[in-house]
């Protein structure tokens, strides 16, 4: 595999530009991004910023950033969270659950700031007695918005004859999908909602299990936040364009892509909003007073393209994507 070929080389040179980091007495953040995604990758930009902002600049050479991405292979990710947990970096930056996860498994004293990750709970990282990992910060969160995003489509769409049926694929290694597609389905119940579902647990299977699910006559589509979406969601759009089926979801960065609306987080102040918590602990070498924090900006987002196509009208409240 090509991430295992270049890996030795990258951390063997990572290592040698952290220890003249450490030397000068610039603090060092290891970013651990789990897969390439246009939509996730916000948070990343996010969270950069929110440190410049608080005088943590990599170009003004106030604090190194060293970025990874296990580009999906999960061994990868290991590898890369076990170097920087050996270079002894200043805290982790962790997008979305399986780097989050791992990072969490793999040191319990560097401080972890997730994004793009649910509950600890949901990530079933809590112990026994019900605490959170001791070393956990950043910005999560929980399922409740998913009610108002599902309820979009109920909202938008009439069908002309019968029940609504929806659709949805998720990858069922997700604890934080699994537990969506069932509370989803208690919703479906008491509205009335048919809701066909099918597994996709890897994003090269995204075309024939999107085309399995079309054939079921599906009114819409709804993209989970599910990291096997994430990552097909332009092939997953293409097919429901294709099949005339609108595609609804709770990320505002898909609606940008091409989905119709969504309740969703603004992938970009999550990762501020855990870039603001990670630069108060670099100011202070201090975690007193930090939490996991629940996310703060959710917003009601459309495509005007995608509702034009479908002939949907947009409530006023809702704010168009650029």
């Amino acid at each position: 595999m090509k991430a295992f070929k270049y890996l030795p080389l990258v951390f063997g040179i990572t290592l040698l530009l952290s220890c003249n980091h450490k030397e000068s007495g610039v603090p060092v953040v290891g970013f651990v991004d789990a897969f390439e995604d246009a939509t996730v990758g916000q948070a990343r930009t996010g969270f950069t910023d929110a440190l410049k902002k608080n005088g943590f600049s990599d170009d003004q050479h106030t604090v190194k950033i060293e970025y990874h991405n296990a580009e999906g292979d999960q061994p990868t990710l290991g590898l890369i969270v076990n170097q920087f947990v050996s270079e002894k970096v200043d805290l982790l930056a962790t997008c979305t659950t399986l780097s989050t996860v791992t990072a969490i498994q793999k040191t319990n004293t560097i401080p972890v700031f997730a994004m793009v990750s649910p509950t600890p709970a949901r990530m079933n990282v809590v112990s026994s007695t019900g605490v959170n990992p001791p070393n956990l910060f950043g910005v999560v969160e929980d399922l409740n918005y998913i009610d108002t995003s599902f309820n979009i489509i109920t909202t938008l769409l009439k069908p002309t004859a019968g029940k609504l049926v929806i659709g949805m694929i998720y990858n069922q290694a997700e604890p934080q999908s699994a537990d969506a597609v069932n509370r989803l389905k208690e919703l479906a119940t008491k509205a009335n909602v048919t809701l066909e579902v099918l597994p996709l647990n890897n994003s090269a299977d995204a075309q024939l299990v999107t085309q399995s699910l079309l054939s079921k006559h599906i009114n819409a589509f709804f993209a989970l936040p599910d990291n096997s979406v994430f990552a097909s969601f332009e092939t997953i759009l293409k097919n429901c364009n294709q099949a005339n089926v609108p595609i609804f979801t709770s990320e505002a960065g898909l609606v940008k892509r091409g989905a119709v609306a969504a309740f969703g987080a603004d992938m970009y102040l999550w990762g501020y909003q855990a870039g603001e918590q990670a630069a108060q602990f670099l100011k202070t070498k201090k975690v007193d007073g930090l939490k996991p924090e629940m996310v703060k900006v959710r917003k009601r987002v459309y495509n005007a393209a995608a509702a034009q196509k479908y002939h949907i009208a947009i409530p006023s409240n809702f704010e168009a994507v650029k």
